[in-house]
C-alpha cells in the first residue's frame, strides 16, 4: 500500500521495502535519489519544494534505520565517505505513489495561501544505475516549479480561479519568499547564478546535510531542530551580503551539470 505523510512532517517507512542499496555495487557512482511530487494543477512553489527536499535528506540521515546497526547504515556510510551526490527527479500521479514503496523518507510541506503542497522523498543511497523500475520511470531533466511571485501557467487551478473571478487573487499569496517562519536553520542561495528547481533542491539538500553533520552545531540545537521537523528557511541574500559574509556551512558544486566549473551554491547557519 502506498504511504502518506501528515502535512509538514517527515514520514519513515514502517515495513521492509525495496531498496536502492540492496546490491552494494561500488563499481558505479553512488547517489541519493530525491523524488519531488509534480502537480501542474496544484503546483507548489520552488522554494517550498527545495525546503521539503532539504528536510527529507536530513530526516533520512537522522532516522534510526540510518544509524549504526540500522539496515540503511552500511549504504549511508559508504555514500557519505565519497561524494554526497544527490539527484532530484520529478514524479506525479501514479509514479509518485509507486516510489513510496522504495526505502526512504517522505516530507510534505504546506505553502502559502493558494499554492499546492510540496512533497519530497529522499531514498537510501545506492548505485545511480540500475534504478528500481518505479524510480527509473521518473524524470530528471526540466524539473521546474513556479517561483510564486506571479500566477503559474495553465492548467493551474489558482490561475483558472482568478480568470473566473479576479477578486480571488486577493486570497492568493503571490510571493517567492519562504513561508518557514521561525525555522532554526537558514539556507542561503547564491544570488550570482541561476539554477533549475531540481538543482536548487539538491543544493539545499547538501547544505542541510552538512549543517546536520557539522560539529559547530551544538547538540541542543540539533535536538531542537529535530523536534521542529528539520524545517529550514531558504533565502537569497543580496550580492553584497553574499560576497561579504561567511557561514559555518558552505556548499561548492563541482560544476558537472548546470554550472560552469566549481561554484559556491548554498550556505547554512543557525
Amino acid at each position: 500500500m502506498p504511504h502518506s505523510a501528515s502535512p509538514s512532517s517527515p514520514f519513515l517507512s514502517s515495513q521492509p521495502l525495496p531498496s536502492l542499496s540492496g546490491n552494494l555495487d561500488h563499481t558505479v557512482p553512488w547517489g541519493m535519489q530525491i523524488a519531488v511530487r509534480y502537480d501542474k494543477v496544484h503546483p507548489p512553489r520552488r522554494i517550498d519544494v527545495a525546503e521539503a527536499a532539504a528536510r527529507a535528506v536530513v530526516s533520512l540521515l537522522a532516522s534510526p534505520a540510518a544509524a549504526p546497526g540500522g539496515p540503511w547504515n552500511p549504504a549511508v556510510d559508504y555514500w557519505r565517505d565519497g561524494r554526497i551526490r544527490k539527484l532530484v527527479r520529478r514524479a506525479r500521479g501514479k509514479r509518485w505513489e509507486e516510489v513510496q514503496d522504495i526505502d526512504g523518507v517522505t516530507v510534505t510541506q504546506d505553502g502559502p495561501a493558494g499554492w499546492g503542497q510540496a512533497a519530497a522523498r529522499a531514498f537510501v543511497p545506492g548505485p545511480v544505475r540500475p534504478l528500481p523500475g518505479a524510480l527509473a520511470k521518473t524524470q530528471v531533466e526540466g524539473t521546474h516549479f513556479p517561483p510564486g511571485d506571479e500566477l503559474p501557467p495553465p492548467p493551474a487551478e489558482i490561475t483558472a480561479r482568478v480568470a473566473q473571478d479576479p477578486a480571488a487573487a486577493e486570497r492568493i499569496a503571490l510571493t517567492a519568499a519562504s513561508a518557514s517562519t521561525g525555522a532554526l536553520v537558514t539556507i542561503e542561495v547564491t544570488p550570482l547564478h541561476e539554477m533549475t528547481s531540481g538543482k536548487l533542491a539538491a543544493q539545499c539538500g547538501h547544505a542541510a546535510q552538512l549543517a546536520w553533520e557539522s560539529s559547530a552545531m551544538p547538540p541542543a540545537m540539533r535536538r531542537a531542530w529535530a523536534e521542529d521537523g528539520y524545517r529550514v528557511c531558504v533565502v537569497v541574500p543580496s550580492r553584497e551580503q553574499w560576497e561579504t559574509t561567511t557561514r559555518p556551512v558552505s556548499v561548492t558544486d563541482a560544476g558537472f551539470t548546470e554550472l560552469d566549473g566549481p561554484t559556491e551554491t548554498t550556505r547554512a547557519f543557525w
